[in-house]
């Protein structure tokens, strides 16, 4: 009887990396067409790295979100945190997450269920409570893995799906509502009517838009569906207690789109296993109807995945 949509709270994982692009740009601690090289790794000191998967160097951002570069987001995050200086991240921390309230992170988007979980975003405070016992305080470094997702940031899924809304509509987003239609010829309340804006410019959406249509082009491509201009991006949510937690928000279409979703299976591992084909599916059957004859092989995968064992049946298509 728990609606995990609203109560349960995860790391969104990579998901989060367009959201900090936004940021970033519209503070200008990076741009559009910046390049950072990836060698497979992030080198935090002599002795340690974070790991990176292999990919070509992403020449620009919206590369960098399609190949979903952990090193490239480490800087961008690093960059930003220390816009202050690398002695202050808890101001430029700060900074950060007043632009994710704007968001609707952090706190209830005040849809109509009392029980409604706010996420967690933690800032500067959390920090010098966890670091209290450093002398010269603590480093941007020390909290690299908000960058990609990952650590003490948590989401509930509703506010994972209201971050597609928001980059579908290129800046705003409607407090969601449990309604399905309004009656003709009534007046629509002003609590339904009243647009909440983040502060970032227009301008800033469109690589990163382009970076998500480049993820479901070439990297989750059970999320694409002919016709529809699908843009998305997978995660995949570390989990502490067992397998990952496998994650897909997206919108579509590109230019006018009808809609925006977020998925999330718990303990399936990477997001273009599950959630990117479950979501393809969803917005195909939303927005056409119906599955195609194509695509219905993998609805049946969909359908009769044992998503709580090891053992995960497949249906083959018999032309590929």
């Amino acid at each position: 009887m728990n609606n995990r949509a609203v109560t349960n709270k995860y790391p969104p994982g990579s998901i989060f990396k367009p959201i900090l692009s936004l940021i970033t740009l519209q503070k200008g601690t990076t741009y559009a067409s910046k390049t950072i090289y990836c060698p497979g790794y992030y080198r935090l000191s002599a002795t340690k790295v974070q790991k990176c998967h292999g990919h070509s160097v992403p020449k620009d951002i919206s590369e960098a979100i399609q190949h979903s570069c952990n090193t490239y987001f480490f800087q961008l995050y690093r960059d930003f945190v220390d816009q202050y200086g690398y002695k202050k991240p808890g101001v430029g921390l700060d900074t950060l997450v007043s632009y994710l309230y704007d968001f609707g992170l952090g706190k209830r988007l005040g849809v109509d269920l009392s029980y409604e979980n706010k996420g967690y975003v933690p800032t500067s405070e959390y920090y010098n409570r966890l670091y209290r016992k450093e002398v010269n305080g603590w480093r941007s470094v020390w909290t690299l893995s908000l960058g990609i997702g990952q650590g003490e940031m948590q989401l509930t899924t509703i506010q994972m799906a209201n971050l597609a809304v928001i980059l579908a509509n290129r800046g705003f987003y409607y407090t969601p509502h449990l309604i399905k239609q309004f009656r003709s010829g009534k007046p629509l309340p002003i609590e339904y009517s009243i647009p909440k804006k983040v502060r970032i410019d227009k301008k800033h959406f469109a690589p990163v838009i382009d970076g998500l249509e480049k993820v479901v082009l070439y990297a989750a491509r059970s999320a694409y569906v002919p016709g529809l201009d699908v843009c998305g991006k997978t995660g995949t949510s570390e989990n502490v207690h067992g397998e990952d937690h496998s994650v897909f928000f997206g919108f579509a279409p590109k230019n006018k789109p009808r809609i925006a979703i977020a998925v999330f299976v718990e303990n399936a591992g990477f997001g273009a296993e599950w959630a990117a084909p479950v979501a393809g599916l969803m917005i195909e059957k939303y927005l056409n109807k119906e599955i195609s004859p194509a695509r219905k092989y993998l609805e049946e995968n969909m359908i009769k995945g044992i998503l709580v064992d090891t053992q995960v049946e497949y249906i083959v298509p018999e032309e590929q």
